[in-house]
């Protein structure tokens, strides 16, 4: 499959390294990045395994590309380009973990909001200025957002187009943790091994059960769990587990 200069890919055995790489617009997210986004997702959805999502030149992403926004009617809006492929990265069967430095802006903030984990740089800046381009963040931030940090938060985030500093994004809990620049991805990466030493299919019916809506909880944990419990890997895992307690 090929990869497009926009979207660099470092593929491991048991995740993939993605970053953003348009320096010229500060990694802003063109409709070549988003085609590069769901060949990616189509990759990871028959491959599964982590993600970590990064910016290269110390910026995360500026946002939508503002020249092509500019140029988008109603059926464009209609369509849902960024939504539609920031849905498809949340849906991944397995973590996707954002790393941010400098800015998330827009669009790139709400790419980072559909990852599961974000880490962030003290340098990170993040926030959804659309109204003062009088638009709407439209691909996923009004739903996303109160659920990572609270409606109220949210809505002031949201109605005022504040932009969080990486010591607040830490304080509203929107990202998980602060490193410096250069341990950023080493980070991202220390998550993703800890990750890798669980049992795959029991993290991939994880991450389905935190994204099932409330109404279809507990059926859903129980039936997931019931399928873990006739796994081989299961009685495996526990069977070692056991055998260390004796030694």
């Amino acid at each position: 499959m090929a990869e497009a200069s926009v979207l660099r890919i470092d593929w491991l055995p048991d995740r993939a390294v993605a970053v953003l790489d348009r320096p010229s617009t500060r990694n802003a997210i063109d409709q070549e990045m988003v085609d590069a986004l769901h060949l990616l997702c189509a990759r990871l959805e028959v491959a599964p395994r982590t993600l970590i999502l990064t910016g290269a030149g110390g910026i995360f992403a500026s946002g939508a590309d503002i020249a092509q926004l500019r140029e988008r009617r109603a059926d464009d809006a209609r369509r849902g380009i960024n939504t539609t492929v920031f849905r498809r990265v949340r849906a991944l069967p397995m973590p996707v973990i954002a790393a941010i430095d400098g800015w998330a802006l827009g669009g790139g903030a709400e790419l980072a909001y559909a990852a599961d984990i974000r880490v962030a740089t003290p340098a990170a800046r993040i926030g959804n200025p659309e109204t003062g381009l009088g638009i709407i963040a439209a691909a996923g931030a009004t739903w996303r957002l109160p659920e990572i940090v609270g409606h109220a938060r949210a809505s002031e985030l949201l109605l005022t187009g504040r932009i969080l500093t990486g010591a607040d994004a830490l304080e509203w809990g929107l990202v998980s943790s602060l490193h410096a620049p250069d341990d950023l991805l080493p980070a991202a990466h220390a998550i993703a091994d800890r990750i890798a030493a669980n049992d795959p299919l029991a993290t991939r019916h994880t991450k389905s059960a935190l994204l099932a809506p409330a109404d279809r909880h507990p059926g859903i944990d129980l039936e997931l769990q019931a399928e873990l419990f006739e796994s081989p890997e299961k009685a495996r895992r526990m069977t070692e587990f056991l055998e260390r307690r004796r030694t």
